[in-house]
């Protein structure tokens, strides 16, 4: 399996990842995802009142530079990680 279809297939993974998943994680893995996808950060900025927005293009800023492909195998270890966690939490 090439690099691009495991990405896919872990990005349909992190739709199944458990709410208890920190919104830090999430956001880790949206700044990850963005950067596979889109590349470097392309807007500015939102605006002071928009905490989400803000929180989500910080995230994407964050790992500005990586490649493509690092910022999909960095994507695949963290839906790994979270999937495995939560599977321990769930049989304990």
């Amino acid at each position: 399996m090439g690099l691009q279809e495991e990405f896919e297939e872990h990005a349909e993974k992190a739709k199944t990842l458990p709410d208890s998943t920190t919104d830090e994680n999430k956001l880790i893995l949206y700044g990850l995802y963005k950067q596979a996808t889109v590349g470097d950060v392309n807007t500015g900025r939102p605006a002071f009142y928009d905490l989400k927005g803000k929180a989500k293009w910080d995230a994407w800023k964050a790992v500005e530079g990586k490649s493509k492909e690092e910022a999909m195998t960095d994507y695949i270890t963290k839906v790994k990680q979270l999937l495995e966690e939560a599977a321990a939490a769930s049989t304990s």
